[in-house]
């Protein structure tokens, strides 16, 4: 899973620790104990690398190594001796003594120079006479070093200068550096401050469109409101609503991105041309060349200014910092070592590899396919319930509702359960999603049977109990899927992720899906992370139930700055099951893992 960054994985009782060696495409694995403390196992595994790759050089140069797999190898005196070796280094090392307060260097430290450090007060009220004595011009320097005895001052200065660090120079100018702007700040602030004291009072901003007359927004006194009986038909344009009217219907399309690559080529050889006729035949030539190996392993040096590069890429396209440093150092293990073409940049290769595990990491292991397990609940003759979970205002209720249109053109009938019984609106909400999708896809259509209904017991209620009824009802009434809306909460709200989790436990939803914007960089780690957190710490299951997948919403927003997939799909190892990418019923999308990855890349 293009997460070589780390160097050991755990497995119940056993822990591996490996290394790659890319030269050869041998990989190097010791296991031991989780429990045992083993100090000599990283000394163990380089000598044991070294010592093979020298002792088979030439046979893997010879036959390569896909011909050693029916050879055999006597290495095991071999391991053993170094084993041993590893050992005893590891016994030889005395145990760590603690120094004496004699031995330290704060028993060296006079009362008065401790206070000075810790301080710092001192030292500010003798830095402004030092400023003052540098603002003066090198005549007034001149005048004071002639009064000066030769023999006394001068030497002092020079012993001091001797004394001081390069570092402590270094932050003694910056500091003088700092003050001086400063104090031209302080300066240039103090004039307007008799203009600002003038203004006193808020005035109300009146808005060019906006209408001075508050009682045409007032609703309070409407009888209608929330009644649904006594609300008339909703009368709305179908094409606003559903958007492309030329799409298959009930089809979930694949997340497109138009990629630059071929005005990209084009860049470059028009850039790689121009050098040539300026600087004749052989500059030309050098300059084309500049920068390719040929048939040169690539060493850690050759890698680290592209890596540095890509790592602040990534970071300025939304992919989370501690992400992209773990990310650039995977590649770097898979890279190191390698023998490349002759005609290849290290960037490029740096660049393609990136780019693959890219890839590698947004199609995890498991695909959650809805519409397959929602014909193996049918064949059970139960309903398929998901669940969606996420903080506030991300978009639950608005992607539940895309995602409802969705399922009633494949054929399959929704419940929509309002366990959200805190926002204000939030059932209003889903009752107007419910009321829309009924008048786009009417009873009529579908031989009399309803296709959405909305299952609501009003605000204040316990979320896990509605939830258990709305599922029992849909088993009753013969409902294919139910989705259960939740309450925005932040992942720190202990209370409510207790509530969260409890829900969960509870009802045992088929599908769990966190619903994330697009938006988010580092934030989307500590929120799926304390989420994954909350759920295995509040639920009284032995394997409690986690994050099955993720919507990814407002795609629309974020043009190419797409980090925040990489980083959802990177910290939990879940798919991203749907994308939201606008405001319509049809504005859903899969996740298309290569236009993903060609955004992210884009200069």
């Amino acid at each position: 899973q293009e997460r070589g960054g780390n160097n050991s994985f755990t497995h119940e009782a056993l822990t591996l620790k490996y290394k790659l060696d890319n030269q050869f495409e041998l990989v190097f694995v010791v296991g031991f104990q989780k429990i045992l403390t083993l100090t000599y196992v990283d000394k163990l595994i380089d000598d044991v690398h070294k010592e093979f790759r020298d002792k088979y050089r030439n046979e893997f140069q010879q036959k390569g190594t896909l011909g050693l797999l029916n050879g055999t190898f006597d290495f095991k005196d071999d391991f053993l001796r170094l084993l041993r070796e590893a050992e005893e280094s590891s016994k030889v090392r005395a145990p760590t003594v603690m120094k004496t307060f004699e031995q330290s260097v704060k028993s060296q430290k006079t009362v008065k120079c401790m206070i000075e450090t810790r301080g710092e007060k001192p030292k500010e009220k003798a830095k402004p006479k030092k400023n003052k004595g540098s603002k003066k011009e090198g005549t007034e320097a001149v005048t004071t070093s002639s009064k000066a005895a030769p023999g006394e001052k001068q030497p002092s200065a020079a012993g001091d200068r001797e004394e001081l660090t390069k570092d402590e120079i270094l932050q003694r100018n910056r500091e003088e550096f700092f003050k001086k702007h400063m104090k031209a700040g302080d300066k240039s602030s103090k004039s307007p401050k008799p203009d600002a004291q003038k203004e006193k009072g808020k005035k109300p901003r009146v808005w060019d469109l906006g209408n001075s007359n508050a009682k045409v927004l007032d609703y309070s006194n409407s009888t209608t409101n929330g009644n649904s009986e006594a609300c008339p038909p909703e009368e709305f344009d179908p094409d606003l609503a559903l958007g492309d009217r030329n799409r298959e219907p009930g089809r979930l399309y694949d997340l497109e991105y138009e990629s630059d690559e071929e005005a990209e080529e084009e860049k470059v050889i028009q850039n790689t041309s121009k050098p040539s006729t300026k600087k004749g035949g052989l500059g030309g030539m050098f300059g084309m060349l500049r920068g390719l190996v040929g048939s040169k392993s690539l060493t850690r040096e050759d890698m680290d200014p592209v890596l540095e590069k890509m790592k602040d890429h990534l970071i300025a396209k939304n992919v989370a910092a501690e992400i992209a440093v773990q990310l650039c150092e995977s590649v770097a293990k898979k890279l190191e070592g390698k023998v490349m073409g002759t005609f290849t940049t290290v960037t490029s290769t740096v660049k393609q590899a990136l780019q693959e595990a890219l890839v590698q990491i947004l199609q995890p292991q498991r695909r959650v396919d809805v519409l397959r397990d929602v014909m193996d609940a049918q064949r059970h003759r139960r309903p398929y319930v998901v669940t969606f979970c996420g903080v506030n205002g991300v978009g639950k209720s608005t992607n539940l509702a895309k995602i409802s249109f969705w399922l009633i053109e494949n054929g399959f009938s929704v419940l929509i359960a309002a366990c959200d019984t805190f926002r204000a609106g939030a059932v209003e909400q889903l009752r107007t999603h419910a009321r829309r999708l009924n008048a786009l896809h009417p009873p009529e259509s579908h031989g009399g049977r309803t296709m959405v209904q909305l299952y609501e017991k009003g605000y204040g209620k316990d979320a896990a109990g509605i939830a258990m009824e709305a599922i029992s009802y849909a088993r009753n009434q013969g409902f294919d899927v139910v989705l259960v809306d939740t309450a925005g909460r932040m992942q720190d709200n202990a209370p409510l992720m207790t509530a969260l989790a409890k829900l969960i436990a509870v009802n045992a939803p088929d599908l769990v899906l966190f619903v994330g914007e697009a938006l988010v960089g580092n934030e989307a780690v500590d929120q799926l992370v304390k989420f994954n957190k909350a759920l295995a710490d509040h639920s009284m299951a032995q394997t409690p139930r986690l994050i099955d997948g993720i919507v990814l919403t407002k795609f629309d927003t974020i043009d190419d700055k797409v980090g925040a997939a990489i980083s959802m799909t990177y910290i939990t190892s879940k798919p991203i099951v749907f994308v939201g990418t606008g405001q319509t019923y049809c504005d859903l999308r899969s996740l298309n893992a290569k236009a993903v990855v060609a955004a992210l890349m884009k200069a």
